[in-house]
């Protein structure tokens, strides 16, 4: 039949796509599936029930020279506690959460294969994390790379000037987008809409990054534009169908009439 055979086609060409929800990204402190971590220290408990992280990586994150990855959070003198427990909430998220799946990406780094890009963090934890940090002080913008590493720990780059983080990141967009090369995006969306992933909940209330993770994977799978703008949901049904259908959908509609009139000479008996 002409129409099965256009289909058929059109899904042929889909190519195999990975997971995106519940799973945790190929890095150098990740569990290689989520589960249940019943001793998760302190800031990361909120992920126990299911997690990416084992209860000695949730432990390493509290700590002002954690061992995951040999990092000084006292590079510009001590950092304020209000502002370190923003840093230790967002390892906790990168290194715990099974709800990242839409935002991984390809890392060229030797430590991990996979990181996590362009995340929409909710506007209150963006905005929260910046209040709480601005008087903080650091010598640089980006946090991933630019390191001196001479003492086997981050040092400020030679030359570099230590200066509160309300000069190096004038907006709380400038932190939560630069800090970790693009690991997070800011955006408007409020806690609670199911649009942005938060960084900070209450496991009591069940774990509001779920939604978030479920509505953006559908965006991916459902448009060429992956997480760029989409159809509102009302239009779930066609969005839902692959792009290589909806593209050859056309000629199918063209075969069907033809496809009928020859089922209607030939009777159903012959199919």
């Amino acid at each position: 039949m002409p129409v099965l055979s256009v289909l058929s086609a059109a899904g042929a060409v889909l190519p195999a796509r990975a997971p995106l929800l519940n799973v945790c990204m190929d890095a150098k402190h990740h569990k290689s599936e989520p589960g249940p971590e019943g001793k998760l220290h302190d800031q990361c408990s909120p992920w126990k029930d299911n997690a990416c992280c084992t209860a000695n990586t949730s432990s390493e994150a509290h700590k002002d020279e954690s061992n995951l990855y040999n990092f000084n959070w006292n590079h510009c003198g001590v950092m304020p506690p209000k502002c370190k427990r923003h840093f230790i909430q967002d390892t906790c998220l990168y290194e715990c959460s099974p709800n990242l799946g839409p935002w991984i990406d390809q890392a060229d780094s030797s430590w991990r294969r996979e990181r996590i890009l362009h995340v929409p963090l909710c506007r209150e934890d963006c905005e929260q994390w910046w209040e709480d940090c601005r008087d903080a002080v650091t010598c640089k913008e980006n946090w991933h790379k630019g390191w001196n590493w001479a003492t086997g720990r981050n040092r400020c780059p030679w030359g570099s000037l230590c200066r509160p983080f309300s000069e190096v990141f004038p907006r709380p967009k400038d932190l939560c987008e630069k800090i970790w090369s693009h690991s997070y995006r800011y955006t408007t969306a409020r806690r609670g809409s199911g649009r942005c992933v938060q960084m900070w909940f209450d496991p009591a209330q069940g774990n509001p990054n779920v939604a978030v993770a479920k509505y953006y994977s559908w965006k991916k799978r459902s448009s060429p534009a992956g997480l760029e703008d989409v159809a509102p949901e009302s239009d779930h049904a066609v969005c839902a169908l692959p792009w290589s259908v909806l593209v050859l959908l056309p000629l199918a509609l063209v075969l069907l009439p033809e496809a009928a009139r020859g089922w209607g000479s030939r009777g159903w008996g012959s199919l």
